[in-house]
């Protein structure tokens, strides 16, 4: 059995230069992300990624599976199908073909593509129309609406017996812009519908390259326990006298871990990082005493409601330097292993701006932005940002007196985030909502 991704657009409706497959979606390409799906199935002997020409070698240079198998796509998605079956081999039993730039397809569709074929000569994943849908033969006016429930929207996987799809390609060689179940129908063959899944969108243009961003943030799972051990790691968290980095501290330290707590009121690393020339000292300090740092957490952060005009111009500094520059100079100046973890704290206010704290939603709108950025530039670390919801903190209780501590999230819960955050070495760039449940 063999996949095919077919990844040889350029991207012309997406309007930009990179081909949409190749853009960046939380850190990582999303051609990527598609393959990763895939690769988990030891059913494929090989999967091959019929690609543009031009990007070629840097595909070739970003994959080392060798079961992995690259060739030069067609000018149209047929063609670049029906390359990819030509390099499949006539030996092939069956073969899976999928858009490269879908990466949310689930493993559970993939399953039942493959088995499936133990019973049907071709597959579509399909899934039901939400919005009306209208006949027109003009554009103008309606000539019908059609009955709903008797339409369905194609995606990928598209699954078939390799003989037959390869024998509906050959015939209709000569066209173009055919689907491949569309070949497949035309030669007389039934094409069983399998149910696919709203969340598995093809990416086409910007926005659904934004609700890809989001899908992930909302996909995010906490995964099941692993055997990833903390003992004799290094952690460096930054205003971690405050109650989430205060909790965080103290969970690792109890699984061997040991933590440099810095802060104005750390009584091992007193720092105040706001000043860059105390920031490296320390860090540099750090580094000649311990070596490098396997993670760094910034959980600094200040909140003061008040009026924007009523602020002075010495507390927009410090709501400026606390909130964001802290982070900016530690994430500069801390010294990291090769596969170590950043991990930034931001907060539910980042999205939307909040009467009497604009400032302090704007540094945390800056963060993940920064983190994003961060994450693309320094792709041997796994480089991450969280946005706790309300959390049970002193300096929430002191702005907020009045508020339930039973709705707010109690800083163990989102300590104990971070740690599966930090045993996590396939994501980075991503936004992780901690919400209460």
């Amino acid at each position: 059995m063999k996949a095919i991704l077919l990844m040889g657009g350029e991207g012309k409706r997406f309007g930009s230069k990179t081909p949409k497959q190749f853009l960046s979606l939380s850190g990582k390409k999303i051609y990527l992300h598609t393959l990763e799906k895939f690769l988990p199935f030891k059913e494929f002997e090989e999967i091959i990624l019929p690609c543009s020409p031009k990007w070629i070698p840097s595909v070739k240079k970003e994959i080392q599976d060798k079961r992995v198998k690259i060739i030069e796509g067609g000018p149209s998605r047929q063609n670049s199908s029906y390359r990819g079956l030509i390099a499949c081999g006539k030996e092939t039993d069956f073969v899976l073909i999928h858009d490269a730039v879908r990466p949310f397809v689930s493993q559970e569709i993939i399953e039942k593509n493959i088995q499936a074929l133990k019973t049907h000569v071709a597959i579509n994943t399909c899934i039901p129309l939400t919005d009306t849908l209208v006949h027109t033969k003009s554009m103008h006016t309606i000539d019908a609406i059609p009955k709903r429930f008797e339409y369905l929207r194609g995606q990928t996987p598209q699954s078939f017996s390799y003989p037959v799809i390869l024998k509906a390609h050959e015939k209709a060689s000569t066209q173009s812009a055919f689907d491949d179940c569309s070949l497949v129908l035309k030669l007389g063959y039934p094409v069983h519908i399998l149910k696919g899944s709203s969340n598995n969108i093809k990416i086409t243009n910007e926005v659904d390259l934004f609700l890809s961003e989001q899908l992930l943030r909302f996909n995010y799972k906490t995964p099941p326990p692993s055997s990833f051990c903390f003992k004799n790691k290094k952690y460096a968290i930054t205003g971690g006298t405050g109650g989430i980095g205060t909790k965080l501290s103290e969970l690792l330290q109890e699984m061997g871990a040991q933590v440099f707590l810095l802060s104005k009121s750390s009584k091992n690393w007193p720092i105040d990082l706001t000043n860059f020339k105390h920031t490296q000292k320390t860090f540099d300090k750090i580094f000649h005493k311990h070596g490098l740092l396997d993670g760094l957490i910034n959980a600094t952060g200040f909140l003061s409601l008040k009026p924007f005009q009523e602020l002075s111009s010495e507390e927009i500094n410090h709501l400026i330097e606390t909130n964001l520059h802290t982070t900016i100079y530690s994430c500069r100046l801390a010294k990291i292993k090769k596969g170590g973890h950043i991990i930034n704290f931001s907060s539910s206010a980042f999205y939307r701006g909040r009467k009497k704290y604009s400032i302090y939603s704007a540094t945390k709108a800056a963060i993940v932005n920064f983190t994003q950025g961060l994450a693309e530039e320094f792709p041997d670390l796994f480089i991450n940002v969280v946005a706790p919801q309300r959390t049970n903190t002193s300096m929430r209780r002191n702005n907020f007196p009045n508020e339930d501590p039973k709705t707010l999230l109690s800083p163990k819960d989102v300590a104990e985030q971070i740690l599966h955050l930090l045993k996590n070495h396939q994501m980075t760039g991503t936004i992780l909502e901690i919400k209460k449940i």
